[in-house]
C-alpha cells in the first residue's frame, strides 16, 4: 500500500536530495575548470574528457546497477552510491595529477549509476499511479536544479580555495548518506525483489536500445540526446570561454550561472504548466530548440558582462523548459513502460553528456567560438527532426 505524498515528505525530501547531490557534483567542477586547467597545464580536450568521463562510467555501469537495485534493494544501492560519491569528491579535491582526476570522475559516474535509478525506482514504489507524474516532475526539477546551480555554488565556495567545492560536495553526500541509512525503509520485500529480478532477467542495454528505436519513442529520445549534448557542451566551455575571452573569475562565472538558474527555475515552477496547456509539448520543445540555436550563436558575438548574463539566463531557461516538456511527452507515450522509458531517458542523457563535453573540449582548442557554434548546429538538427514528429501515430498507439 502506498501512502499519499503529503505523508511522505521527509522520505521524498531525502530521495530528491540524493538525486540533487549527484547533479550538483557534476556541475561543481565547471567554475574551477580554468584554475585546474592553468594549475595542471591541461588542454581544453582534457577538460572536456574529464566532464565526459562521469557520464561514460555512469552509462557503462547503469545496466548492472539496474539489476543490483532489483536484486539487493533500493535503499542499499542508494547508500553505497552516496558513500562512493563522497569518496570520489575527496579524491578529486586532493588530486594533483590528471589521472587521479579521471579516476575520481569515473568513480563518481559509477555512484551516479547506483543512485539515480535506485531513487527513481524507490519513488515509483512508494507513489500511486495518480501521484507518480507529479513525483517524477520533482525528480526532473532536482536534476535541473543540481545540474545548473552546481556551477554557481562551486564558484562561490571556490573563494575559500580551488579544492573547497569538492570537500563541500563530499560532506553533503556523507550527510545525505547517513540520513538515508537511518530514515529510509526498503519499500519492497525480499520476495517482491526476487519477482522483479526474474522478470528483468532477459533484458539488457542492447535490447532496450533496440526497443528505443521504435517510431513512437525515437524522435523524443533523439531530442533528449540533443538537450544533454547542448547543455553539457555549453556548460563545459562556458567557464573556459569566460575566463579566456573576458577574464571572468570563478565568482563572476558563479554569479552568472546562479542568476540564470534562479530565473530558469522560477519560470519553470510558475509558468511551465500554463505554457504546456497553451502550446502543447511539441510546440514548446520546438520554441526552446529555436531559442537555443539563436542564443548559442549570439554567445560568440557578445562582450559585456550584462549581455553574457542575459544570454546565459535565456539559454538556460530554454534548456530548463525543454527537459520537463520532454519528460511529460515521454511519460504520456510510455503507458505501462515507465521503467523502460526512465532507463532509456537516462541512457540517452548519458550519451549526450559524453559526446557534448568531449567534442566541445576538442573544438575549444581549435577555436574558442567553435563549441558554441557546434552546439547550435546540433540543436538545429534536433529542431529539424521534431518537424518529422507524427503525433497522430502516437495517439493511435495510446488508444490501442
Amino acid at each position: 500500500m502506498t501512502k499519499p505524498l503529503k505523508q511522505q515528505k521527509t522520505v521524498l525530501l531525502i530521495l530528491l536530495s540524493n538525486i540533487f547531490i549527484v547533479f550538483l557534483g557534476v556541475g561543481l567542477i565547471v567554475p574551477v575548470m580554468p584554475s585546474y586547467m592553468n594549475m595542471m597545464h591541461l588542454s581544453g580536450q582534457s577538460m572536456g574528457y574529464l566532464m565526459a568521463a562521469f557520464a561514460f562510467a555512469q552509462l557503462l555501469m547503469s545496466p548492472l546497477a539496474g539489476r543490483w537495485i532489483d536484486t539487493y534493494g533500493r535503499k542499499k544501492m542508494i547508500i553505497i552510491g552516496l558513500f562512493l560519491f563522497a569518496i570520489s569528491e575527496v579524491i578529486f579535491g586532493i588530486g594533483t595529477h590528471v589521472s587521479v582526476l579521471y579516476f575520481s570522475r569515473i568513480l563518481g559516474g559509477i555512484s551516479g549509476a547506483f543512485i539515480m535509478p535506485a531513487v527513481t525506482a524507490f519513488i515509483a514504489d512508494i507513489t500511486s499511479v495518480e501521484e507518480r507524474p507529479k513525483a517524477m516532475g520533482y525528480i526532473s526539477a532536482a536534476i535541473s536544479t543540481g545540474f545548473i546551480i552546481g556551477p554557481g555554488i562551486g564558484g562561490f565556495i571556490a573563494e575559500l580555495g580551488v579544492r573547497a567545492p569538492f570537500y563541500f560536495a563530499a560532506g553533503f553526500a556523507l550527510i545525505t548518506g547517513i540520513s538515508s541509512l537511518f530514515i529510509l525503509k526498503e519499500p519492497l520485500t525480499k520476495q517482491q525483489l526476487l519477482d522483479i529480478s526474474k522478470l528483468k532477467k532477459d533484458t539488457n542495454l542492447l535490447t532496450d536500445l533496440k526497443r528505443s528505436l521504435h517510431p513512437i519513442y525515437i524522435i523524443a529520445f533523439i531530442i533528449v540526446f540533443v538537450l544533454a549534448f547542448g547543455l553539457s557542451a555549453y556548460e563545459t566551455v562556458f567557464s573556459l570561454y569566460s575566463d579566456h575571452k573576458f577574464g571572468f573569475t570563478a565568482k563572476d562565472i558563479a554569479t552568472v550561472i546562479t542568476i540564470s538558474a534562479i530565473f530558469g527555475v522560477a519560470v519553470q515552477v510558475f509558468m511551465f504548466g500554463k505554457m504546456v496547456d497553451k502550446l502543447g509539448e511539441k510546440k514548446l520543445i520546438q520554441i526552446c530548440l529555436i531559442a537555443g540555436v539563436v542564443l548559442a550563436v549570439a554567445s560568440t558575438m557578445v562582450s559585456s558582462y550584462l549581455s553574457v548574463l542575459l544570454i546565459t539566463c535565456f539559454i538556460f531557461l530554454a534548456f530548463d523548459l525543454l527537459r520537463p516538456a520532454l519528460t511529460t511527452y515521454l511519460s504520456k507515450s510510455a503507458e505501462q513502460e515507465q521503467g523502460f522509458i526512465a532507463g532509456m531517458n537516462s541512457t540517452y542523457t548519458s550519451l549526450g553528456t559524453i559526446v557534448g563535453p568531449a567534442s566541445a573540449g576538442i573544438l575549444f582548442d581549435v577555436n574558442i567560438n567553435y563549441p558554441y557554434l557546434f552546439s547550435a548546429v546540433i540543436l538545429f538538427i534536433g529542431l529539424v527532426i521534431t518537424l518529422m514528429w507524427k503525433e497522430k501515430k502516437m495517439v493511435g498507439h495510446l488508444e490501442k
